[in-house]
Parts: structure tokens; C-alpha cells; sequence
């Protein structure tokens, strides 16, 4: 599953600058899926829905700092722990009980995020 960012987050940003897919953005800040990973063109999400990789999105929060979970990977591929939460003072990066992905779709997701 991935991760989620709680109400509990002191925008410290320490979690932003460790997350290999670039999913970790600062408050009210727009965001892309090509950012910080090799996506272009076209791509079709979860949902089904067919987006651009270059189009900004509105952010997830005003608030806080958020994760899109459709970039996050659990550090799969990159890492054996989830950096945003071995690094977070306030415990603020869990798991996201209504987004599931086996290890597999995030192998697979981070391998198509950043091709070899």
C-alpha cells in the first residue's frame, strides 16, 4: 500500500528529500507525474483514467505535506525501509489502508517511473 502523510505533520520536509520518486510535495503545491521520474506522454492511472505526465495536478493538501499515491512505491526498488517514515520526527508516513498494491505493481511502478 502506499503511504499517506497525517494531520500530525510539522512540515519539516526532511521526508520530501529522501523519496526516490519525487511523490513527497510541500503544501499547496501543484504537482506532475514526470517530476523527478522518467514519465512522459500519455499514462493511464489505476483509476483507468488516461493523463498527461506533464500536466500539473492540484495538491492533495493545503495543509500539509502529502504523497500521490499513484508515484509512491513504498521505496520498493530503491529501499528495504520506507525513508519517508524511517525519517519523519512526528510519525507522520503510514500506511494508507485505502490504496493496496502488492510488491509486484510496485516493482513494476517504479521500474516504469525509472526505467534501467
Amino acid at each position: 500500500m502506499a503511504l499517506v502523510i497525517t494531520n500530525k505533520c510539522v512540515n519539516c520536509g526532511i521526508c520530501e528529500t529522501e523519496c526516490p520518486n519525487h511523490a513527497i510535495y510541500p503544501p499547496a503545491e501543484e504537482w506532475k507525474f514526470s517530476s523527478g521520474t522518467t514519465l512522459e506522454g500519455n499514462m493511464t492511472l489505476s483509476s483507468g483514467e488516461v493523463v498527461s505526465a506533464n500536466q500539473l495536478n492540484r495538491p492533495y493538501s493545503f495543509d500539509h505535506f502529502y504523497i500521490v499515491s499513484e508515484k509512491c512505491t513504498e521505496c520498493v526498488g530503491f529501499h528495504k525501509e520506507q525513508k519517508c517514515a524511517s525519517v519523519c520526527p512526528e510519525n507522520c508516513c503510514v500506511p494508507d489502508q485505502n490504496w493496496r498494491e502488492s510488491n509486484e505493481s510496485l516493482m513494476k511502478k517504479a521500474k516504469n517511473m525509472h526505467p534501467l
